[in-house]
This record gives C-alpha cells, sequence and structure tokens, in this order.
C-alpha cells in the first residue's frame, strides 16, 4: 500500500511505500505544533495531513474566536503562549499585536516574495509588517438580493448617502462593529471616505430610516437577509460571497442571485497574515516556519479561495474559476491609516453605538 503526503517543494503529493501496512524506516514521533486562528480558519482535511507528514509535526488547531477575541487570547497568555505560530491578524488589528509584543519577525522565502496585498501602508516591498507574512485578502462590501430588486422595481443606490433616503427606509441589515468583524470594517470604511463627523451624521440617519442592526454576520446573512427568508435586500458581506452562492447552490446555478455593491465608503478591503508566536516552543520554531510557508504554497493558496473565501496573496497566483467569474475585485475600497484604527477605533465604536443603538 501507499501514504500520499503533500511536498511543499513540488506542490504535490508524493508516495511513501509500506510494507504490511508498516514503514520501512521507523520514524519518530511528530512535534506538536500548536497553531492559533479564528474560528473561520479551515482547510481540507487531506491537505493539512499532507503537511503534518511532510513537516514532521502534529498540528493541533487552538481556535481563539473572532480575530479580535484571538488577539486577546495570545496578549492574556504572553507570559506562557498557549500557540507557536498565529494565523488571522489582519491589518485591523497588527498595530495592536505589535504594541503588545506578542509575535516574531519571520524572514524565509514566503516573507521575501511579494504579496498581491500587503497587511498594511507601512509594508516593505513584500507586503510583510513587523514580520506578519499575508496569506490572503478579502473585501468587506455591500451585497443585494437581485430578485428582490428586480420585483421591486426599485433602483440600486449609486452612493452610500441615498441609503439613508426613504425610498431605501428598512433595507439594508448591518452588524454591530463591537461584536462583528465586518461590521467593523464597514465603520472603518464609512469614516475614511465620508470623515468622522459625516459618518456618524449619515448613521444617524440611518436609525432613522430603520437599518436593522444584528450581532454578527450569520445572524445578518442567513436571519434577515431577504435571500434567505429576511426582510433586508441590502446586508453587509463580502466580495466574494456571491460566488460562495453559485459554489454552494443545489442547482448548480451559472448566475449568482445576489451581487456585490461596491459604492464609495462601502468597500474595506482586509488583510490577513501569520506569524511566529513570540516565546513559543523553540523545539516547534522549524515546524511554525514550514507552516508559514505551506500557507503560502500554491495547494493552500487554492484551497483557501473556497473554503476561507478569501483572494490568495501570492502574486499571480491563479483564481478557482467560480471566484474568478462572480467574485470580481472592486477597484477602489477606503481604508484609515493602521495607527488610526488603532488609536480611535474604540472610540468609533462607543460613538456608534451611542448614535445607532441608544
Amino acid at each position: 500500500m501507499q501514504r500520499r503526503v503533500f511536498s511543499l517543494a513540488t506542490g504535490g503529493f508524493l508516495s511513501l511505500a509500506l510494507l504490511g501496512g508498516t514503514a520501512l524506516a521507523q520514524t519518530p514521533k511528530p512535534a506538536t505544533l500548536r497553531v492559533l486562528t479564528h474560528s473561520s480558519f479551515e482547510l481540507p482535511a487531506e491537505l493539512l495531513a499532507g503537511f503534518e507528514q511532510q513537516a514532521g509535526v502534529k498540528l493541533q488547531i487552538v481556535r481563539g474566536g473572532d480575530a479580535g477575541e484571538m488577539l486577546n487570547k495570545l496578549i492574556l497568555t504572553r507570559a506562557k503562549p498557549v500557540a507557536d505560530v498565529v494565523f488571522g491578524i489582519d491589518n485591523t488589528l497588527l498595530q495592536r499585536a505589535v504594541a503588545a509584543n506578542v509575535i516574531e519577525p519571520y524572514v524565509g522565502p514566503a516573507a521575501q516574495r511579494k504579496a498581491a496585498a500587503g497587511m498594511g501602508e507601512t509594508a516593505d516591498a513584500t507586503g510583510v509588517v513587523a514580520g506578519v507574512v499575508p496569506v490572503d485578502h478579502g473585501y468587506v462590501t455591500l451585497n443585494i438580493d437581485k430578485a428582490w430588486f428586480a420585483k421591486a422595481g426599485l433602483a440600486l443606490p449609486t452612493r452610500l448617502e441615498q441609503l439613508a433616503e426613504p425610498a431605501y427606509a428598512k433595507l439594508l441589515v448591518v452588524q454591530n462593529p463591537a461584536t462583528s468583524s465586518p461590521g467593523l470594517a464597514f465603520l472603518f470604511a464609512n469614516i475614511a471616505a465620508l470623515g468622522e463627523e459625516a459618518a456618524f451624521d449619515w448613521w444617524a440617519k440611518l436609525r432613522t430610516n430603520g437599518v436593522k442592526v444584528a450581532k454578527g454576520w450569520t445572524e445578518a446573512y442567513y436571519t434577515e437577509f431577504t435571500r434567505n427568508g429576511g426582510t433586508r435586500p441590502i446586508v453587509v458581506s463580502y466580495a466574494s460571497s456571491p460566488a460562495a452562492e453559485v459554489f454552494f447552490s443545489k442547482d448548480k446555478l451559472s448566475e449568482s442571485p445576489t451581487a456585490n455593491l461596491f459604492l464609495k465608503g462601502g468597500v474595506f478591503r482586509q488583510v490577513e497574515g501569520v506569524a511566529l508566536v513570540r516565546g513559543g516552543n523553540p523545539a516547534a520554531r522549524e515546524g511554525a516556519g514550514r507552516f508559514i510557508e505551506f500557507l503560502r504554497s500554491a495547494p493552500a493558496q487554492q484551497a483557501l479561495q473556497t473554503t476561507m473565501w478569501m483572494y490568495p496573496a501570492e502574486a499571480g497566483a491563479p483564481r478557482v474559476e467560480v471566484m474568478e467569474q462572480h467574485a470580481v475585485e472592486p477597484t477602489a475600497f477606503d481604508n484609515p491609516p493602521a495607527a488610526q484604527m488603532e488609536e480611535k477605533g474604540r472610540a468609533w465604536v462607543q460613538r456608534w453605538t451611542k448614535v445607532v443603538l441608544k
């Protein structure tokens, strides 16, 4: 019999001959590699198993909740780290991770190759900031239910400000930025494009116009969005969501029932990265480096497109067909400077809560 093993060098699978179910050569017990991730981390089990065999490690995936909760866990345990490598620090959290001194620079091959999207405005030529290697990127934006708008005969808004007008009353559902990363990203984009005062004036008008606030993306998309039986035909979601609708459709749709609405002030680019954890197990350091390289390998960059629904960070990495056809990237986005997000983010959320919920 044979065992298939993923090879980082070839980007494919190798075969190890086994005799009578026993390996020809005895191998030492694999070391444990602790990987802290957010709850949305997902890659095919076969791919992860192949990495384990090729790298000689046993993965221990530690899920830390959403990205913000994950970073909090890393900070609270920095005296005795719970992981050796962390995936899911994004450009909204990077400055906080650096300030907390919980990550160490990685300078291997993946950190030397140019990424399709960098970690922030202070990124070097490869897109790396403070040793955090970009793995994927995506866009928080507005999605619309095409059939609902066609039936209602209502024109799609062309400006963000129109969503506060009577014609669009009670049509929008958003996520609470205090409890949801896409909700926070959407708020950041609003402020970056409109300015702080104008953005909160707009939110006050949205409240009067009947905006619906959900705790998180799942509630907004699968409960409140008209596509899934709700009453709101406009939802804050992702640029890749229309592609996911096609991919998971039971009827094998050729056209997505939803579409992106790329409005000025309504698009935020998120970049996720992977980094070494400061104070991680020294015996796992080699395996941690291999995991970073693995996440930027061709098989992982392909797989994450239809498991995590993000765009690959590796420059020139091909898009899978469903993403190529149904998840066109926006030509513009609005991100505040990273330092501003870190410095003012909490105050912005508190102000949003007072304006919209209280």
